[in-house]
């Protein structure tokens, strides 16, 4: 089996001249579409990722140029993240009450049984 690592440009050309990627993956059998990865912006304003969308590329370097084309024409942005999407796990929103039922559990975490001194007003 033999790997080819693609590059944005870099692809087979079909019988009318038209991009065709799916002529390069499916003589290696992996399938005809290049994996999804979800992009993470972090704005100019702010400390935090939030994520903008997502895309599909053939690989990391390529998810960054299209995300930066695409999520950040204005110039908004000062880091991008990427990451393949098959690489997120997500607890169940069904399994709210189970997950987070355990911390209800935990009284120490909660400062209702601490004395203030009198001293302290705005607490």
């Amino acid at each position: 089996m033999t790997i080819r690592k693609f590059y944005y440009g870099d692809y087979g050309e079909s019988k009318n001249g038209a991009a065709d990627i799916s002529s390069a993956n499916s003589s290696s059998g992996v399938g005809s579409e290049w994996p999804l990865w979800e992009v993470f912006i972090r704005s100019k304003q702010g400390l935090d990722h939030k994520h903008a969308g997502s895309l599909h590329a053939a690989d990391a370097a390529m998810a960054i140029e299209n995300a930066r084309d695409v999520y950040t024409r204005r110039m908004e942005g000062v880091s991008i993240w990427v990451v393949e999407s098959k690489h997120i796990h997500a607890s169940n929103p069904d399994d709210a009450d189970a997950l987070y039922d355990p911390a209800n559990d935990k009284a120490y975490r909660h400062p209702t049984f601490y004395n203030l001194p009198e001293a302290v007003k705005h607490m």
